[in-house]
């Protein structure tokens, strides 16, 4: 059975039509057994049933239709989303002796003129088409030529039909239409990433006829998980990087701008690395995925776009960069290490100014509410305290039991490995958290919310008076990212909410207790900065909640109070040159009703500022002795 075809030994178009699948398994891919579910999945395409098969990647999907279609009288249609992924595959089966051919816009005139030949005289066993090259008359046309015969329609990537699926993608939808040109070929839809929803999405959106389905197992027990704080993104690379010398390895990063500045910096530090984004031309991606694939490189640092499908065994380490926007493309993304089994790495840097990044473009989102719900079950894995393998199953629906053996339960994951994460008393910044979002009125998200508690002089907040309550700067000894880790600690504790479509943050019953009666609370949590956090102040600012009595009205002074009049006059000046030092317009350090409040109350010591309108214990600190000099004339 066998010409000489590119270099390859070719099997001739027939030579297994009717065969066993376990004859075609062996003599084809060199393989004596089955791995789990193929042999069932295999069978159902064979007897005529339309099949979703649901395997983790690395799983061996391929093999569930390439059986099949070298067995099938007649041609097999593979729809695949990327022109990589389709080379790949054809350069796999070529190098198998398997003719099979892509129609996709990287071939030259005269090259698909060939291939379409090909197809007409039934010497191609697989082909494939990407979702929107399908919906074209052309290659549908071609299809349903007399002389071409679909026995089997396969659609891979296929979580990509459900609007629940992390890469949606439209054209994907139109897949269906084609049972009616072919109602008598078998539809076998496979997927890495699906749960119970995008199962039910993809079954109905490609009108399956009753079909087979088979849920493998998404526990990738050789790939060892683990989530750090994200504090110094470049070192923690590099220091993971120096612990796997000489193994391959992908770095997924959010934004084409990040890739290139730490494959420049790798690439200086002596490191064998390369780039690829949708930034490149399709040569210099090409060109760099071969020498990653052929391991003349060892690290790829990519955006999301590197990947799909590449079936490279050894790559033993994937490192999140930044936070994936769900966990279906998490799962798939760090799926791509460990393929031959063999001990791999999966290391997430979190730091929660991610999700800011990733809310930005929420609102170009065809459903900016279930790209939320996507981010929250990301966001609840990446801070859970517990078993991240049990978290990470679990959002499939698969109940994961560690093992007995001590040592293998240690390969589990970070959580598992090191023990459970300590109890931190983390009542002061809690109350000021808490605190900080009554008094901006529970109408703010959590950047906000933050940004108050840093004493941020944004235009917004200023706009807003938020620059005048109680709580305005009293977190600057705290880092931005420990702020947000400690917010994800208290919504998962159930002290706060997130309410609306702009995420709100609201004090929940259990948060408002904690106020009034000042209880101590802790919590399991990872911090840069644990002692400020747990640093009580000298002299306790008054940050937690007044009674309603206790409200701070503006006073005037009366219109024969002379010494009230030297006293706006001074403070006006003062305000000028303290506004010109810091670059802000005078308003930004107070505003003329807190200079009339001031002038009426005549303060005389810094306890008397705390019943003036518009100073906080920040601005009392920092502007209280100027203005007590100014009231007392001294």
């Amino acid at each position: 059975m066998g010409l000489c075809y590119n270099n390859y030994v070719k099997i001739t178009e027939n030579a297994f039509v009717g065969a066993k699948p376990e004859l075609v398994l062996k003599t084809v891919f060199g393989y004596d057994s089955f791995r789990l579910n193929q042999k069932e999945i295999i069978s159902q395409v064979l007897n005529g049933h339309d099949t979703l098969a649901v395997m983790p990647t690395g799983g061996g999907k391929s093999i569930c239709y390439q059986i099949p279609a070298l067995i099938m009288d007649g041609m097999t249609v593979v729809v695949s989303p990327l022109i990589s992924l389709m080379q790949d595959q054809v350069a796999s089966l070529e190098a198998s002796g398997i003719h099979s051919v892509f129609l996709n816009s990287s071939l030259e005139w005269e090259e698909y003129l060939s291939t379409v030949d090909d197809i007409r005289a039934g010497k191609v066993k697989i082909v494939y088409v990407s979702p929107e090259g399908l919906a074209t008359s052309r290659i549908r046309e071609l299809f349903c030529e007399n002389s071409v015969k679909i026995s089997l329609i396969t659609i891979d990537e296929a979580h990509c039909v459900s609007q629940w699926g992390h890469d949606f993608r439209p054209d994907y939808m139109e897949i269906s239409s084609v049972r009616n040109f072919f109602p008598d070929a078998v539809m076998l839809a496979l997927t890495a990433t699906a749960t119970k929803q995008v199962q039910q999405d993809v079954i109905k959106n490609l009108r399956m006829k009753t079909p087979s389905v088979f849920i493998s197992s998404f526990n990738r027990s050789n790939i060892f998980l683990e989530v750090q704080p994200k504090r110094n993104g470049a070192k923690q690379v590099v220091d993971f990087l120096k612990n796997h010398k000489g193994e391959s390895g992908i770095i997924y990063c959010y934004s084409r701008k990040q890739v290139d500045e730490l494959t420049a910096m790798l690439d200086k530090m002596g490191f064998s690395v390369l780039n690829y984004h949708a930034g490149l031309s399709d040569d210099v991606r090409a060109k760099n995925q071969d020498l990653f694939i052929k391991d003349k490189i060892q690290i790829m640092v990519a955006t999301i776009a590197f990947g799909m499908g590449i079936d490279k065994p050894n790559v033993r380490f994937v490192i999140n960069y930044d936070l994936p926007k769900s966990i279906e493309e998490y799962y798939q993304e760090i799926g791509r290490a460990g393929r031959d089994g063999l001990p791999s790495a999966a290391l997430l840097l979190f730091s929660p100014g991610d999700i800011h990044k990733i809310r930005f473009f929420f609102e170009d989102s065809a459903d900016p509410q279930k790209s939320e719900k996507l981010l929250q079950g990301m966001l609840s894995f990446a801070s859970t305290r517990g078993c991240r393998r049990k978290a990470l199953l679990g959002y499939f629906g698969e109940l994961f039991e560690p093992p007995e053996n001590e040592s293998e339960q240690k390969c589990c994951c970070d959580i598992c490995a090191t023990g459970e994460i300590p109890m931190v008393d983390v009542t002061i910044p809690a109350q000021k958290l808490l605190s900080c979002i009554l008094r901006t009125n529970e109408r703010f998200g959590a950047s906000y919310v933050i940004d108050v508690l840093l004493g941020s002089r944004q235009k917004r907040i200023i706009d807003n008076g938020h620059d005048l309550v109680s709580t305005w700067g009293i977190g600057k000894d705290i880092p931005k990212d420990d702020w947000f880790e400690l917010l994800e600690q208290l919504m998962q504790n159930n002290y706060i909410y997130k309410e609306g479509d702009y995420n709100v943050l609201k004090v929940s019953y259990i948060g408002r207790t904690l106020l009034k009666t000042r209880a101590q609370i802790k919590l399991p949590i990872m911090l840069s900065n644990i002692e400020n956090l747990q640093r009580k102040d000298k002299a306790a600012p008054d940050y937690v909640l007044h009674k309603k009595s206790e409200k701070i009205s503006a006073e005037k002074p009366a219109e024969n109070d002379v010494e009230a009049e030297r006293i706006i006059e001074e403070l006006k000046s003062w305000r000028r040159r303290k506004a010109d030092d810091m670059n802000v317009p005078p308003y930004v350090v107070f505003n003329d009703k807190t200079l009339l409040d001031i002038a009426a109350k005549k303060p005389k010591v810094k306890a008397d500022l705390r019943n003036v309108y518009g100073i906080g214990e920040a601005k009392a600190e920092q502007f209280g002795k100027a203005i007590l000099r100014i009231v007392t004339n001294e």
